[in-house]
């Protein structure tokens, strides 16, 4: 297949998901910052690839983009994993995956964003306590949902890493890494202890929130 152009910032989590795939899959690819400090979102150039002006992009060397990051993660699965446990070839397999990825998207990012925004990016003394407060109950009652899944299995679907993993890992390292009250989730704990054992999910996710 085309070599890959991943355009984005390493500090963005959707970013971070397919520095991961990228490195589970063995795939070269060539990053170019953007978004955040490094800007170009709103070039011309970029806007014609991604009109929401956000990141990350992927390039294939024919000139075929794509955004979105978790639509980019199955594309890469498809097309570079066909039929391993990151693009079964059972639908109910690959459902089972994905269901965790729109998941991410609609439930886990709405409290999970404004809590890591006021945490880290906001000083302290513009946090709104009230906001944060309620955006870390709520996430706790989600992160409860995950751990109940993982205390019969090693990885969100199973014993073998899958997409859904990759786009909740991210998160469960924010999760833990906040400096926020959290009550005890074994499960929870244990598969982000062994997600800590997969290089590319240190060396892309695990690193200094920012």
């Amino acid at each position: 297949m085309a070599p890959i152009t991943i355009w984005g910032r390493a500090s963005s989590s959707n970013v971070m998901k397919l520095l991961w795939l990228c490195e589970e899959l063995a795939l070269p690819y060539e990053r170019i910052d953007a978004g955040g400090e490094f800007g170009r979102t709103r070039d011309p150039g970029y806007l014609a690839m991604n009109p929401n002006a956000l990141v990350p992009t992927l390039v294939e060397a024919d000139g075929f983009s794509l955004w979105e990051s978790n639509a980019i993660l199955r594309y890469l699965a498809a097309t570079r994993a066909p039929g391993t446990a990151f693009h079964p070839a059972d639908p109910r397999a690959r459902a089972d995956a994905e269901r965790w990825m729109d998941w991410q998207l609609a439930s886990l990012n709405a409290p999970m964003t404004p809590l890591f925004i006021g945490l880290v990016r906001t000083p302290s003394e513009k946090r709104d306590a009230a906001t944060i407060a309620a955006a870390r109950d709520r996430t706790e009652a989600l992160w409860a949902i995950v751990d109940a899944r993982l205390t019969d299995r090693s990885f969100m679907t199973g014993e073998a890493l899958t997409l859904a993993d990759i786009a909740l890992g991210v998160y469960v390292h924010r999760w833990f890494a906040l400096p926020i009250a959290r009550r005890e989730m074994p499960a929870l704990a244990a598969w982000y202890a062994r997600l800590l054992q997969r290089e590319g999910f240190r060396e892309h996710c695990a690193g200094t929130l920012a």
